[in-house]
């Protein structure tokens, strides 16, 4: 007969790999955490937000917002048209003040004149794969052309047109393409100040 004394001292027969125990605990949820780790950071690091495409910059630990180009456009009164064609061709009217054609210069005392290209850039609001940077070349008078490859899966996209010259001025406007117009505006947020 054996005593409760001798219950106690009796021995595992199986090594401690062979314990279920052991190979679920202390050796497979330790390797689980590891390969999710492992996981989420590539993850993180393919889906990492992209950069800012703005006239930000930072000062101290306070953030700008460059505002200056925005309100020239005010300031001169310009306006714009875009028109998109279903097969790439996009077409800008650059359209002055009636003031500033008749008398020759811009409301600021410039001359008028029509750039010899306009950078457009269409970003969209979430996948940067889908963001073009073309330049829109002078045709005549007010119009300018470029090609671009719209993704035909409608969706948000920030428009920019801006002119890097003298009058260093850009117009925005947020869209859902692809359309077939769009219409720039200067921005009524400075007709308050």
């Amino acid at each position: 007969m054996s005593t409760p004394a001798s219950n106690f001292k009796h021995q595992d027969t199986q090594p401690w790999y062979k314990n279920y125990m052991v190979v679920i605990f202390v050796i497979g949820m330790p390797a689980f955490v590891v390969v999710a780790c492992i996981f989420f950071v590539y993850y993180s690091y393919q889906i990492r937000d992209s950069v800012v495409r703005d006239d930000w910059y930072m000062d101290g630990k306070t953030l700008y917002h460059d505002v200056s180009r925005d309100k020239l456009t005010y300031d001169l009164d310009l306006h714009g048209e875009m028109q998109f064609a279903d097969n790439g061709d996009v077409v800008f009217y650059l359209n002055y003040p009636e003031q500033s054609l008749q008398s020759g210069k811009l409301l600021n005392g410039n001359p008028l004149a029509y750039p010899e290209k306009l950078d457009l850039s269409i970003s969209h609001a979430t996948d940067i794969k889908k963001d073009h940077d073309v330049v829109l070349q002078h045709v005549e008078g007010n119009k300018y052309s470029a090609q671009v490859d719209i993704d035909p899966l409608k969706a948000k996209y920030y428009l920019q047109v801006s002119s890097d010259g003298k009058d260093d001025w850009r117009m925005q406007d947020v869209a859902k393409l692809p359309r077939s117009k769009v219409s720039f505006d200067p921005l009524p947020v400075f007709a308050e100040s």
